[in-house]
C-alpha cells in the first residue's frame, strides 16, 4: 500500500496563511551547511523584509553562519512562533528554501537597505554600523507551509510571488 501525498494544493487559504506569517516574522530560524562539512547547523536570525517583500536580516561576518553562506548560499529559514497555549505543532509555521545574497556596503542599494531595515528594527541602530556587520537578502525558491494539524502545502515560487511574498 502506498501512502497518499499529505500536501493540499495551494490555494489562496495556503498563499494568505504564508504571507501573514513573513508579514508579521521579527526572527527566523536559518538552517545552513556547516563550513567544510555536510553537517547542518541552525541559528536564530532576525528577519525582516526588503521594499519588495524578499526576507532580509542584518547579520555579523564573524558568525559560522554568515561564513557558512559564503562557502555555499543554499539555506533554509523557518518562520513562525508558537502560541502561548497548545501543542506548539498546531501553529501555523513557513519553511523558505533559499538562496542567500549578502549585500556589500559599498554598493549603491546598501544605504536604501540599511534605512528600510531600521524603520522596521529600530533597535539594530545600535549595531548596523559595525564593520562586522551586513545584510543578506534571501532568495525564495520553494517553501513548506504548515497550517497546522492536517494542513499542509508545498508552495512553488509562483505561489509565494502570487501571494505577494517574494
Amino acid at each position: 500500500m502506498t501512502n497518499p501525498d499529505p500536501f493540499l494544493s495551494p490555494d489562496d487559504e495556503a498563499r494568505r496563511i504564508a504571507r501573514d506569517i513573513l508579514a508579521t516574522a521579527s526572527y527566523a530560524s536559518l538552517a545552513v551547511l556547516r563550513v567544510g562539512t555536510l553537517l547542518p547547523s541552525i541559528s536564530r536570525i532576525a528577519l525582516a523584509t526588503d521594499l519588495e517583500k524578499r526576507p532580509i536580516s542584518l547579520v555579523s561576518t564573524l558568525s559560522d553562519h554568515t561564513k557558512a553562506m559564503r562557502a555555499n548560499p543554499s539555506c533554509a529559514l523557518l518562520i513562525g512562533s508558537p502560541g502561548d497555549k497548545g501543542d506548539p505543532l498546531v501553529h501555523p509555521r513557513l519553511t523558505l528554501h533559499c538562496i542567500a545574497t549578502l549585500i556589500p556596503k559599498d554598493v549603491p542599494e546598501h544605504d536604501g537597505l540599511r534605512k528600510h531595515y531600521l524603520t522596521l528594527r529600530p533597535k539594530a541602530r545600535l549595531h548596523v554600523d559595525f564593520a562586522d556587520f551586513g545584510f543578506v537578502r534571501f532568495q525564495v525558491e520553494d517553501g513548506m507551509l504548515n497550517g497546522g494539524f492536517g494542513k499542509a502545502w508545498r508552495l512553488s515560487s509562483d505561489d509565494l510571488q502570487a501571494s505577494q511574498i517574494i
